[in-house]
């Protein structure tokens, strides 16, 4: 499994974190609708201008996808001109669920 971690800071991210919360079965459905592979996505506000999203897939491709796709939606949904995230990305090594 490969997972993709997303971190935003400074302006914007309060309300992405907001909307995310709000919007999460669109999101949840345009993941499992259009990445390919997609095995988890979570979510966590850091801080009250920063947050994390991680999502899990079966491959790195999956997991690309996921970012461009979470890209066009942070684009099209958020109205604050926020700071891109960092994107970074890796090969899962332990992965479980309760």
């Amino acid at each position: 499994m490969y997972a993709a971690v997303r971190s935003y800071a400074g302006p914007g991210a309060s309300e992405l974190f907001q909307l995310l919360g709000q919007r999460q079965d669109e999101i949840k459905g345009l993941f499992t609708r259009d990445v390919e592979g997609f095995v988890s996505y979570t979510a966590v506000q850091t801080g009250p201008d920063s947050g994390t999203t991680v999502t899990v897939c079966h491959d790195q491709a999956g997991a690309e996808s996921s970012s461009r796709i979470a890209a066009g939606w942070v684009t099209t949904n958020l109205t604050a001109s926020g700071n891109p995230p960092t994107v970074s990305g890796g090969t899962a090594v332990a992965y479980f669920t309760a």
